[in-house]
């Protein structure tokens, strides 16, 4: 059996060699940022690598994204929709809490993924001095947004 470490790293992988060969990537967006984090950094910045509809899975799509979090950045509470995360952390460290379950810091080289439906509490850069950087990649239905604002839980 493969440790779920290497699946993780060797998605991360894919994803990105998907995403180079595929052509360039998309303009950056932001993030909305928290209140307290949008005096003291810039909202975190997201740059889609790749986005392909599923010719295997009819009605779903496949999406990679770049997140940079600046040092003390961190997104308003969000969802999203009925899509399938995976996060594995390119640079630095991410603070993230899903629903009601601990909040964890993931350094470089750890993951996470995210239910279809899960509240994203938390997604910070705790570091003051660092920049942090995220491959997220979403398995979503065709035509949904992949991020919703919802600061309550």
């Amino acid at each position: 059996m493969v440790p779920p470490q290497t699946v993780g790293r060797l998605l991360a992988i894919a994803a990105l060699a998907g995403a180079t060969a595929c052509g360039p990537a998309n303009e950056s967006v932001p993030v909305a940022a928290s209140a307290t984090s949008a005096a003291a950094a810039s909202p975190p910045q997201a740059s889609v690598l790749l986005q392909q509809a599923l010719p295997n899975a009819e009605g779903k799509t496949f999406t990679s994204q770049v997140v940079d979090f600046p040092p003390g950045a961190a997104a308003v509470p969000h969802r999203h929709g009925q899509a399938f995360v995976y996060a594995y952390v390119l640079q630095g460290a991410v603070r993230s809490q899903i629903d009601d379950k601990p909040a964890t810091t993931y350094h470089q080289g750890e993951n996470w993924f995210e239910q279809p439906g899960a509240h994203h509490v938390v997604a910070a850069n705790p570091s003051t001095t660092e920049w942090a950087k995220l491959l997220v990649v979403y398995v979503s239905n065709t035509g949904d947004p992949l991020q919703a604002d919802d600061p309550h839980s």
